[in-house]
């Protein structure tokens, strides 16, 4: 018996390549790099604005897999240390960049912290990512000049990198205690919509 054409060996192998491509191709990501008020700190499992992107983005069609690397406590220089080795693990699309706010709480040097952002963001870039950087402020009793450096670097770096900024993540409410868990640094459940 003759064997199968050509042709049709060939339509059915590069069927099953483009299959396997396809297959082996994973969603695009999402990855947040930021400290508690990304970790949804005090709130239950899924009430986080990082959650609420995730869903939101499905709901709208997209196939992206938001990956949450946010983790409590962590300052600019945290975020610098493991920046590298999330990038190379999740090749995201999409790098979110929420950190500093621990830094300006302890008074940390402005230069610093300017400098670790830059290089998250640097970084996110040389790997292919698109990145939006999330920006903080700080309550007046640190004092005028402090807080206005303070605020200026998150747009001072995205300009620099030609980055999408958010300048403030608490914009809108942040004067509002009742959106306020007891210890008034962190959002509740109902704040997270307003800062996603």
């Amino acid at each position: 018996r003759a064997g199968l054409p050509l042709a049709v060996v060939t339509v059915v192998a590069l069927m099953a390549l483009v299959a396997s491509i396809n297959m082996a191709v994973a969603a695009p990501s999402v990855l947040v790099v930021g400290d508690s008020l990304s970790a949804a700190y005090g709130l239950d499992t899924g009430q986080g604005w990082v959650d609420l992107l995730q869903r939101k983005l499905a709901a709208q069609g997209y196939a992206h897999k938001v990956i949450n690397a946010s983790i409590s406590g962590d300052t600019t220089a945290g975020g610098r240390s493991r920046i590298g080795a999330a990038l190379q693990h999740h090749q995201p699309q999409i790098v979110i960049i929420e950190l500093g706010g621990n830094d300006g709480l302890r008074g940390s040097a402005l230069a610093q912290v300017k400098a670790n952002l830059d290089f998250m963001v640097e970084a996110a870039q040389k790997a292919g990512a698109k990145v939006l950087l999330v920006g903080m402020q700080l309550p007046p009793n640190y004092g005028r000049q402090y807080i206005t450096e303070f605020a200026a670097l998150f747009s001072d770096v995205a300009n620099r990198r030609k980055a999408a900024l958010v300048p403030f993540l608490l914009q809108g409410f942040g004067e509002r205690p009742e959106l306020f868990q007891a210890d008034r640094i962190h959002p509740t459940a109902q704040a997270q919509p307003l800062m996603l």
